[in-house]
């Protein structure tokens, strides 16, 4: 760690000659360090992870489409007729909202968001179906409102469902970089009688800035691939429902 207080990124090779211990010492400790989510691990070394960053909703989007996609499916499939559905920001909870529009119900469903990427996306839902769009301060770097006006209105209501997004998710819990998303996620969380955290595969053993909830407070996680054995254990020993687009579809993604 203080390694990278100095350099941004370092090798495996380089750390062991430093401290003349082997490669595999050096890996195993990188590796331990990655898992609590204090470091970034790459191939042949690792780097520094900035906890209070992440590139913005746009760029997020321009990365892992496929997988986002396939998470976003499987999120659909969940919402049933006559469903009411609280859907937070986020590049991957978003892909939820064109495979909402897709399906027709008998029944009509509602739908709150704060998100604007989650409203243009269901430009073609069906006319019983409503999208409530929450008020607060628009964030143009996350295409969505946050803030005390936000949190009371989400307040009002009740849903059965709750599809949630976060920057990381650890065996501490799953957290934020974005402090006003996160009184947001806690909202959509407790006017719910499911909560689902949506997650690509990239964000598993990862921590940032603002933890949101512990993983007991979640239903299940949906995702596009298993993450390692061990946290998918801790998983299941917590209780909580884990769909992989590459159990539940075409094998690994």
């Amino acid at each position: 760690m203080q390694e990278l207080q100095v350099h941004p990124h370092v090798r495996v090779a380089t750390l062991a000659e430093r401290f003349d211990v082997a490669t595999e010492t050096i890996r195993r400790d990188l590796d331990a360090l990655s898992r609590d989510g204090l470091i970034k691990r790459e191939f042949g070394g690792a780097s520094a992870r900035p906890m209070g960053h992440q590139p913005d909703l746009a760029q997020r989007q321009l990365s892992a489409v496929a997988g986002f996609e396939r998470i976003g499916m499987l999120a659909a499939d969940m919402v049933r007729s006559g469903d009411v559905a609280m859907i937070d920001a986020g590049s991957t909870v978003a892909q939820i909202a064109p495979f909402l529009a897709a399906r027709t119900t008998k029944l009509p469903r509602t739908f709150l968001t704060n998100c604007y990427a989650v409203v243009h996306g269901m430009a073609e839902l069906a006319d019983h179906d409503d999208v409530l769009m929450c008020p607060g301060q628009f964030d143009r770097r996350e295409n969505a409102v946050y803030g005390n006006d936000t949190v009371e209105y989400l307040r009002r209501f009740h849903a059965n469902i709750a599809f949630i997004g976060a920057s990381g998710i650890s065996r501490q819990g799953f957290s934020d970089v974005n402090r006003r998303a996160v009184a947001v996620k806690r909202a959509m969380m407790e006017r719910s009688d499911e909560t689902w955290l949506m997650v690509d595969h990239t964000k598993f053993d990862q921590r940032y800035l603002e933890n949101v909830a512990p993983l007991e407070a979640l239903t299940g996680i949906i995702t596009d691939r298993r993450p390692e054995p061990e946290f998918a254990s801790q998983l299941e020993r917590a209780g909580i429902r884990l769909l992989a687009w590459c159990d539940e579809k075409h094998g690994p993604a």
